[in-house]
This record gives structure tokens, C-alpha cells and sequence, in this order.
């Protein structure tokens, strides 16, 4: 007799989601920075101990949560960040899945405290492999601590696959990177076993990415802030004399989100295969901004890949822009005059829809996904026009230097490393 289909307990629901979800301790300090960054907290502490398998602790003054939503917040498919089909067509925030803390819950020890700016107390409630505590009153702050410890403690099989404390540190530490590197303009803090390893102020993001990728880089490396039709990129990439061996040093942000896309990787890589021998790698910290319902963030649940509507139209945006400031430091070095891209100064980030709208203005504040706001891309065709013809003189000369095979198979959606 066959087996019958029976329906999967929640405890094992979340479970299973929470392989996907939180596939190592870096995995469960990423979604809970994401969350610290969308409560709009301007400080963050986190704390590990034994490479966060023993414990994570992330502290922040955010909005905090209400004492009626802590149960929802350790719920399954609840959140607060979306509501319908539209809202998810054009996600302003760095999570939206409601599936985050539900799924850590599901295989930790967890502790969530928190208190909002109208409530006298904070709230406490913890949660043992998903089974939720009764909510207690408790002592703290405007703000939250999301406590973690003991993760896969109730799956010994997954915990099996964890490696050592340096390796499974090493890889917290590049996600603390690279939320770092996303809001400069917050400052935050990394402690492991009582150590302190990391302290940066709120600042620019020249200092912000100077502190992160070192001194070194940014001796040698460029800024560049490039809009057009409502795109714009804008960050520090490094002059082909400060080359890598690995691609340790490459991070790629949309609308402030950490990304791997094979469509802004092909762009870059082929902006240095003129000056960058193949087997180097260059470093850059580069930020994509556009309006959120042009790309589409609901790919995988780790939230690290995107696709974009309009690939080829971003390609070329970003391969141009690149491009063309690559050549600018290139250009004054032999010719010993200053040029605009070593003198613009550094940008600030602000919201895509002033370029849209055909602001060139530089906000004070830097970007936050909160600020995007949605336009119908049929509004934009002209501006689409306007940048094309904008590089029109320059296409022949790049479509001479890029190999017909790079873009064949660029089109083919061939994956190409970078």
C-alpha cells in the first residue's frame, strides 16, 4: 500500500524554510541587520560569540516594534513592509518576506526585546525551536535586540555542515562589510568573543568605504556619479594599477541592497577589459539606484539576486557610465590636467525619482529605499532616447573593443565571473 499525502507540520515547515533562509549564522545576521536598516535605526552593535553559532546579537535604536505585533513578528509570512500584489511589484525595503525571524526562531534559541517611543516599557518574548513564550515586560531603550543563540541547536544534521569559528566569522564579518558599506550615515559596531573588531562612525561614504576596504584603495581609486533616465550610479571604482588576484573587493548595490547580477557584472567587466589584464579582477564599491519597479527583488529568498526589465538599457547605462569615468583619471594622468571626474565633488545619495524628473541636485541624506518612489516606465521612453543619443558617438568605438561572443553571450544570459 502506498504512502498518503499528509500535510507537514509548522515546526517542519519552518524548518525546511529555514534552510533556504538561514544557511549559516551570516545568513541569520543579514536578515536581522536588514530589519535593524528598515526600522530606520541611525546605531547598530552586534555582538557573536564562537562565530555566531553560539551566539548573535544585534542591538539597535530603530522604531522598535508594538508589544501586539511581537507574535507576528515571529510568525511565518507576516510583515509589516508589504500588503498586495503592487506593493511587491515595487519593494522599497530591504526585507519583505515576512519569513525571516520565523524561520531563525525555528532552529535557535531566540530573544526579542523592544520597545517603541510611545510605550513606557519594552516587551520581551523568546522563543525555544518556535515554541513562543508568554510576552513580558522588560528593561530597554528606544529600539530592538534580536538575541540569538545556540542556531541548529534542534537539527544536529544541519549544524553538522556549520565550519570552524574563523570560517563561519569571517563570513558574519563580510555581511557586517557590507551593510556597512550600504548606509555610512549609521554607525555601527562588531564584537566577537568580547572583542571589539570593528567601530565606524556615522560619516561620508568616501570615509565609510576608505575605512572598510582600506587606505590603499582609496589612494587609488576614482568617483564617479553618472545619471541618466532616471538611473544613476555612483560610488568609488579602483585605476587598473590597483588590480586583485580575487574578487575580495567588489561590491555592487541596488537601491542600497547588496547584489550579485550577472547583468551588472558583464557591464563592469567589460567597462575594464580594455585595461585590465583577464586574469586581475578590479575593486570598486558602486551603488545602481533606480526606481524599485524596474527591478524585481522576489528572486530567491537569500534576496542577493535581481532582475531588471529593462537588462540591456541598464547594461548599457552602466557600461557607458563606467566607461566613460574609467577613462577620465586615465586621461588626465597623460595629458597632467585635472578633469571633471577627479574634481566633481563626492556625491550623496538621493532619491532616483529627481532624476527622473531631471534634478541634478545631491540630497544631504544618503539613500535610504524608503525614498523611491514608483513612475510608469512609458513616461520615461524619451529620456530613454535622450541617453541613447547621448552615446551614439561612442557606440561604434565600443562595439569595435567588446568581442561579438561576449555579447552573444551576454544575450544568451550565460553566466560570465567577474
Amino acid at each position: 500500500m502506498g504512502q498518503h499525502i499528509h500535510l507537514l507540520p509548522d515546526q517542519l515547515i519552518s524548518q525546511i524554510a529555514a534552510g533556504e533562509v538561514v544557511e549559516r549564522p551570516a545568513s541569520a545576521l543579514k536578515e536581522i541587520l536588514e530589519n535593524s536598516l528598515d526600522a530606520n535605526s541611525r546605531s547598530i552593535q552586534v555582538q557573536l560569540l564562537q562565530g555566531g553559532i553560539k551566539q548573535i546579537r544585534v542591538s539597535d535604536d530603530g522604531r522598535g516594534i508594538a508589544e501586539q505585533d511581537l507574535v507576528l513578528a515571529l510568525t511565518r509570512h507576516a510583515t509589516s513592509k508589504i500588503a498586495n500584489l503592487e506593493d511587491l511589484e515595487a519593494v522599497a525595503s530591504l526585507g519583505f518576506r515576512g519569513e525571516a525571524l520565523a524561520s531563525i526562531a525555528s532552529v535557535s534559541r531566540m530573544q526579542l526585546l523592544s520597545r517603541q517611543a510611545e510605550q513606557s516599557h519594552a516587551w520581551k518574548i523568546a522563543a525555544d525551536g518556535a515554541m513562543l513564550t508568554e510576552i513580558q515586560p522588560a528593561a530597554l531603550d528606544v529600539g530592538t535586540i534580536v538575541e540569538v543563540n545556540d542556531l541548529y541547536f534542534n537539527t544536529p544534521a544541519r549544524r553538522k555542515f556549520l565550519k570552524s569559528e574563523a570560517t563561519e566569522f569571517a563570513h558574519c564579518e563580510e555581511v557586517f562589510r557590507r551593510i556597512a558599506l550600504s548606509r555610512p550615515d549609521l554607525t555601527m559596531t562588531l564584537q566577537h568573543n568580547g572583542k571589539v573588531i570593528a567601530r565606524y562612525a556615522a560619516g561620508s561614504a568616501e570615509k565609510r568605504i576608505a575605512e572598510v576596504l582600506g587606505g590603499e584603495f582609496a589612494q587609488h581609486a576614482f568617483s564617479l556619479d553618472e545619471q541618466a533616465a532616471g538611473l544613476r550610479l555612483w560610488g568609488m571604482s579602483a585605476k587598473p594599477t590597483f588590480s586583485r588576484s580575487a574578487r575580495d573587493s567588489q561590491y555592487v548595490f541596488v537601491n542600497g541592497r547588496f547584489v550579485r547580477d550577472k547583468v551588472l557584472n558583464h557591464a563592469i567587466r567589460q567597462a575594464y577589459q580594455d585595461v585590465l589584464h583577464h586574469e586581475r579582477h578590479p575593486a570598486y564599491v558602486l551603488f545602481f539606484e533606480l526606481n524599485p519597479s524596474l527591478v524585481d527583488v522576489n528572486v530567491h529568498p537569500a534576496k542577493t539576486e535581481v532582475r531588471f526589465r529593462e537588462s540591456q538599457a541598464v547594461h548599457q547605462f552602466i557600461f557607458h557610465a563606467l566607461h566613460r569615468s574609467l577613462a577620465a583619471p586615465l586621461q588626465a594622468q597623460n595629458t597632467g590636467s585635472p578633469t571633471d571626474a577627479m574634481t566633481t565633488q563626492w556625491p550623496s545619495s538621493s532619491s532616483t525619482a529627481n532624476y527622473a524628473a531631471g534634478a541634478n541636485t545631491h540630497s544631504s541624506q544618503p539613500y535610504m529605499p524608503g525614498q523611491q518612489q514608483r513612475f510608469d516606465l512609458s513616461a520615461n521612453q524619451q529620456a530613454l532616447s535622450d541617453y541613447a543619443q547621448m552615446f551614439a558617438p561612442m557606440r561604434q568605438e565600443f562595439a569595435q573593443a567588446i568581442p561579438s561572443t561576449s555579447q552573444a553571450n551576454f544575450d544568451s544570459g550565460e553566466e560570465h565571473p567577474l
